[in-house]
């Protein structure tokens, strides 16, 4: 199962986006709303979470989680001890934790990034940079069980990076021609 923590402030098309190509795979994929049942997008479009942060525990069946990107949204996750237990926790036992836009500065504020290459959204870099991190300007980075994004422009590719670590290459390939992607 994978955890995509929805906030108020968020980037719809950096969550909308990996829940439908994670779905169109077969993944079970978990919307959580950290601030409710519904959020509120930065364009403004409320989105319905499967469940709420207040419903849900941290299992072993838990394949990764996922932190769209969206100052707003951001700020909500990093201000949530339970989220921020989730993501630690998840990282400590081996699955993958992920992150896009201005989010993976939540991985550096956890101090995860230490000797790992990541990217964030551009003028973010320093918070990588402070923690340890070694900001690498590509849309997408992986290192180890990290993986990281840009910004609302490699939503896709982001999604089929996580398709690609969780389903393999060909279900990665599979998806993206069934969509007609670049």
């Amino acid at each position: 199962m994978v955890l995509l923590f929805l906030a108020d402030g968020g980037e719809e098309i950096e969550a909308l986006t990996q829940v439908d190509y994670l779905r169109r795979a077969g993944v079970e994929i978990v919307t959580v709303g950290v601030n409710g049942e519904y959020a509120t997008g930065t364009r403004k479009i409320i989105v319905k979470a499967d469940t709420t942060l207040d419903k849900i525990d941290y299992t072993d069946d838990i394949e990764m989680v996922i932190l769209p990107g969206g100052l707003g949204g951001m700020n909500a996750m990093k201000s949530s001890e339970k989220v921020c237990s989730i993501v630690k926790k998840a990282e400590a036992d081996g699955k993958y934790v992920t992150a896009i836009c201005a989010s993976p500065t939540i991985f550096a504020y956890l101090d995860m990034v230490r000797g790992k290459k990541c990217v964030c959204y551009p003028g973010m870099e320093n918070e990588i940079i402070e923690a340890g991190g070694i900001y690498t300007d590509k849309a997408v980075v992986t290192d180890g069980k990290m993986i990281t994004a840009r910004a609302a422009g490699a939503s896709e590719e982001f999604s089929f990076e996580l398709i690609r670590v969780l389903c393999g290459n060909d279900k990665a390939e599979q998806v993206r021609k069934s969509i007609c992607a670049r």
